[in-house]
């Protein structure tokens, strides 16, 4: 089995049993809920995995084999390897766990144990250990809204840092809710143009027909209701940053006009016959496959090299689970403070609930649903009913049988088809159930090949 890098977004679990079933269920539960997991039969197995690969938890039976769980404990103090570890253990070893504990472990499970149970005491340990030696994102990117502390996040913002201060354009990739605008705002707060304008605009959901004159400008009387001269975004944006979102949508003749500005940096009004000097760098987004749309010749590929000078990929929320804690803790602060509320608490199985969710819409589907928690929870503790999320409080869905239940996209694609359900395949009331924009949710539908009944489909 190859070894996987140490900046891979997922944490890795360590699972040590002799029972084979004890493994597999342990791997199929942790790894449906997003983690990585690696599994040994005994101490001495275990040894070898963890002088060779990371490990973020161990989780071992206390009595195998060999050697045994406490030795393992104790074999690892000898060698230096200091990582949490949750002990398995009878009811007749219960002694022997707590006994564990005050060496080092951080909690135990009696046998047979409940797998949600499971799930919640996992994610209440990395819920503590959050951000335990590895450095944080900078103030200033948590400002702009960037927040998290995985690999994944860490490696983007080492990117936007490199980049800010080089005047480059730059494309930014990710699925609709990742925060690939926060992505843009933070690079030009980082940049040599910060003290310009920040100029956004939307080509998903601006007009086909409007977007030249939102671009571009016009002069009075170019055009009917044309009644004085206009000065266009991209000439709003001297000085500063044009944001381009969803570029993936505008039409051939835009994405003509838009490469000769990228070309020349000149633009001329709509009924103009002269032209401005504009300077401003440009970032453009877009959750389309656009290097698909470039072979179908529906995007210029010339185009497309003239803003990918670089390209950053914004990693969708089911790659970086462990930053959901700290999303959390962030979005509920938030809430509490605008709502003018006292502080919400998140019990373990809460949190459990929220890693093992697929988040189909990304960030911006957690931060809904922690907003409609923070309001309707009682007493102050958020359950899994507030967030208000399809098959909510029901815990993460075990797969049916025959269901391939390590596939990302097999559980993105369930939750969509769940929501569509509960919406009565009313694609307009399911894409606010998973935090998402219609156009997303139709993208979704087309990727994963969810038919829709006729009977709703001609609505």
């Amino acid at each position: 089995m190859p070894m996987k890098n140490a900046s891979e977004p997922r944490k890795t679990i360590l699972a040590v049993d002799d029972d084979p079933h004890i493994l597999e269920v342990l791997e199929v539960r942790l790894v449906s809920a997003g983690y990585d997991v690696v599994t040994a039969e005994d101490g001495t197995e275990a040894l070898e995995i963890l002088s060779s690969r990371p490990v973020r938890l161990l989780i071992s039976d206390i009595r195998m084999p060999g050697m045994d769980g406490m030795r393992l404990q104790e074999e690892m103090v000898r060698r230096g390897l200091s990582l949490p570890i949750i002990f398995l253990t009878a009811h007749g070893s219960i002694p022997g766990a707590v006994e564990a504990i005050k060496h080092g472990a951080v909690d135990y499970l009696t046998k047979p144990f409940d797998g949600q149970e499971l799930l919640s005491r996992v994610a209440e340990v990395f819920a503590r250990s959050a951000g335990g030696g590895e450095k944080p994102l900078p103030s200033d990117m948590a400002e702009s809204g960037l927040v998290g502390k995985s690999p994944a996040m860490r490696d983007l913002g080492a990117l936007i840092e490199r980049v800010a201060s080089r005047d480059v354009n730059v494309l930014v990739l990710g699925e609709s809710g990742t925060g690939k605008e926060l992505v843009a705002n933070c690079i030009h707060r980082k940049s040599l143009r910060k003290s310009g304008p920040l100029v956004t605009v939307d080509c998903g959901s601006t007009p086909a027909g409007l977007l030249e004159s939102e671009l571009f400008g016009h002069v009075k009387g170019s055009f009917t209701h044309a009644v004085k001269d206009k000065k266009g975004l991209i000439e709003q944006a001297d000085k500063g940053t044009l944001f381009l979102d969803e570029i993936g949508n505008i039409s051939n003749e835009m994405q003509l006009r838009l490469l000769r500005f990228l070309e020349n940096h000149r633009i001329r009004r709509i009924g103009d016959v002269r032209e401005i000097q504009v300077d401003c760098r440009v970032i453009a987004a877009t959750n389309a496959d656009i290097f698909e749309q470039v072979s179908q010749g529906v995007f210029r590929e010339d185009l497309l090299y003239r803003l990918k000078v670089v390209t950053i990929n914004v990693p969708p929320l089911r790659e970086r689970r462990e930053d959901i804690p700290v999303l959390a803790e962030h979005f509920i602060r938030q809430f509490c403070a605008a709502q003018g509320i006292p502080a919400v608490t998140v019990p373990a199985e809460t949190m459990a609930y929220l890693t093992a969710y697929p988040w189909p819409g990304n960030v911006r589907q957690l931060r809904n649903a922690l907003e409609a928690g923070v309001v309707l929870c009682t007493n102050g503790v958020l359950a899994p009913e507030d967030l208000q999320l399809p098959l909510a409080g029901k815990g993460p869905r075990r797969p049916a049988e025959g269901e391939k239940p390590l596939s990302l996209d097999a559980s993105e694609k369930a939750a969509i088809v769940r929501a569509l359900e509960q919406a009565n395949w009313v694609q307009k009331a399911a894409a606010p159930l998973l935090g998402v924009s219609r156009r997303a949710l139709n993208y979704k539908i087309q990727k994963y090949g969810i038919e829709i009944p006729k009977k709703r489909a001609k609505k």
